[in-house]
């Protein structure tokens, strides 16, 4: 009974000092420093939180396995060290059953455990908008990004056309011109659904503050469902090696009020970027399903 006391007492103190702890921790350290979070303001899209607490949980519990895997390890190390005028071996045991029940129970726990988590958040992560707010096609190419807004203007599409990452003029060398680099404007608290294609070969599609990344492939399409929660401009590139210029394949997210976006969106039809700008543009040509241009004198 008094050992039982002990403990109830010893355990105040410890979880009062958690509680304060805790409760004083800013964004950024509740959510491991992860990108995407700011102090009074919500998260970036609506699955940054998601993507942020199933990996900072996960880290605790690894943490604490770590911890307690090490100091078993050093205890072993220190009690059962060789003594000064001992010789031989040590009492030799063959198995310890509870032992042997703990070292098997916990990890299928835990496995079991990660593997429930995470299968429930991607789940809810990958489900696609049947009926999205937006509608936007990305096309990757060496090594830059394409971005078509379906049906944006008067029921047409637009888009731009981006180009690799260029050096400010009279800057630093590697200073980086952020005014040339290809822009995806996406309306805050919209629901928007991406489609991924690649033009040529494989790349990644990755805005660092969305905790999200998907890989494009040629001749296959991924998708991709958020809202956009923050406004803000946000920082992509690919993160798939695709060639000698994979490093300035970046990009920007301008996340704006839907009528900054409608203005956007506007401005490219009177620039002329109206009509179909997809897959017929792709450098590949010898996909299944593709049908390759026919050259000058073939086919008479």
């Amino acid at each position: 009974m008094r050992s039982n006391r002990r403990l109830r007492w010893a355990a105040i103190p410890v979880a009062i000092t958690l509680a304060v702890v805790l409760a004083g921790c800013t964004q950024a350290e509740l959510h491991g420093y992860l990108p995407g979070f700011l102090e009074g303001e919500p998260p970036v899209t609506n699955n940054t939180e998601r993507v942020a607490g199933l990996w900072v949980t996960s880290w605790i519990v690894l943490l604490g396995v770590g911890l307690l895997t090490w100091g078993l390890t050093l205890w072993a190390i220190i009690v059962y060290r060789r003594r000064k005028g001992q010789t031989g071996l040590p009492v030799q045991m063959r198995y310890n059953m509870p032992i042997e029940i703990f070292y098997t129970i916990v990890p299928l726990i835990l496995v079991l455990g990660f593997f429930a988590f995470t299968a429930r958040d991607q789940e809810i992560i990958e489900t696609q908008f049947e009926n999205p707010d937006v509608e936007i096609q990305v096309f990757a190419k060496q090594w830059a990004w394409d971005f078509i807004y379906t049906d944006a203007v008067d029921g047409e599409d637009v888009w731009s056309v981006g180009i690799q990452a260029q050096e400010e003029e009279g800057a630093p060398a590697g200073t980086i011109d952020q005014e040339q680099l290809p822009t995806l404007y996406l309306p805050v608290g919209a629901d928007v659904k991406i489609a991924l294609e690649s033009r040529d070969v494989i790349h990644s599609f990755w805005v660092i503050d969305f905790l999200y990344k998907k890989d494009m492939f040629p001749g296959a399409t991924n998708y991709m469902s958020i809202t956009p929660q923050r406004e803000g401009t946000y920082a992509g590139k690919c993160a798939e090696l695709c060639g000698e210029y994979h490093s300035l394949m970046l990009f920007n997210v301008e996340v704006v009020d839907q009528e900054t976006y409608d203005e956007y969106v506007r401005g490219l039809a009177e620039e002329g970027n109206v009509g179909d700008y997809g897959s017929e543009y792709d450098r590949n040509s010898n996909l299944p399903g593709v049908d390759a241009p026919v050259r000058e004198g073939e086919g008479e």
